[in-house]
């Protein structure tokens, strides 16, 4: 299989999760939403099903070769995906808890992944009106804007949250930094925009230790390696993709420099 043009598919896959994001809006308006829940009890609604509809048919029609796989068609059985070198990971609704609390902070995530990693990443949040893309090579943006991971050295440590899925292992690790770091902020947010503000400069660390899976980081780790920061395991190994298990570790996401920060207070 020939090696994508990067560079050429990078402003496509803008545009597609942007016209997802316009698919979203509707639903998101609307009264009531209509929510229905997974067989994991997790929620689903019409606008995941509008938006994976669209985003995979628009792959199907920019890359028939590349297969993909989406949140909505997660049963794909690993002995279908193991051969697969590179392949799109979606997720169309980031955050449907956000969607469904209407607090903006939901997003449509495009990743293309090779041999276990992400080599373009696009997470657009369509209630903000905001899109941060990267792509192997090429840096990584907020908007137009190159962005860098690399919060200023005067700041108070910035610790960015999940918003729905604040676990116990995550708040004895930030009891742990607040006795090391007397200056210490944390913010709660939501989807995968805790990845972009560590990618943009505006965080110095994302922990997470609560369940994720691999539609739900991997356009964002993207992001934040082009921007120079990292995503890696508690043993400092980057998160990899098209596991047998759709399953991520426990991971942090550390902007330039910084991974020492927290390395430490792992046992």
């Amino acid at each position: 299989m020939q090696a994508p043009d990067l560079a050429a598919l990078l402003p496509k896959v803008c545009h597609l999760a942007e016209a997802a994001g316009q698919a979203i809006l509707p639903f998101y308006r609307q009264e009531p939403l209509q929510v229905e829940l997974k067989a994991d009890a997790s929620p689903l609604t019409e606008a995941d099903l509008a938006s994976h509809r669209l985003i995979l048919q628009g792959l199907q029609d920019l890359t028939p070769e590349i297969p993909v796989l989406s949140e909505e068609s997660g049963g794909i059985p690993y002995t279908q995906r193991q051969p697969w070198r590179r392949f799109w990971l979606v997720d169309p609704l980031d955050g449907t808890r956000e969607f469904i609390g209407r607090n903006d902070q939901f997003t449509v995530n495009i990743a293309l992944v090779e041999a276990g990693i992400p080599i373009l990443g696009v997470v657009h949040a369509p209630a903000l009106g905001l899109t941060y893309r990267a792509a192997q090579g090429l840096g990584a943006y907020k908007g137009e804007e190159p962005i860098r991971a690399r919060p200023p050295a005067q700041a108070p440590l910035q610790v960015v949250a999940s918003r729905s899925h604040r676990s116990p292992e995550t708040e004895q690790f930030l009891e742990q930094l607040r006795r090391r770091y007397s200056s210490l902020e944390v913010k709660s947010v939501g989807s995968a925009l805790k990845f972009c503000l560590v990618a943009e400069g505006s965080a110095h660390l994302y922990p997470r230790f609560g369940p994720t899976l691999e539609w739900d980081t991997a356009a964002a780790h993207c992001i934040v390696e082009q921007a120079g920061g990292s995503v890696t395991d508690l043993k400092g190994d980057p998160l990899r993709y098209n596991k047998p298990d759709l399953h991520n570790p426990p991971f942090v996401a550390a902007a330039e420099g910084v991974a020492q920060l927290w390395q430490g207070l792992i046992p």
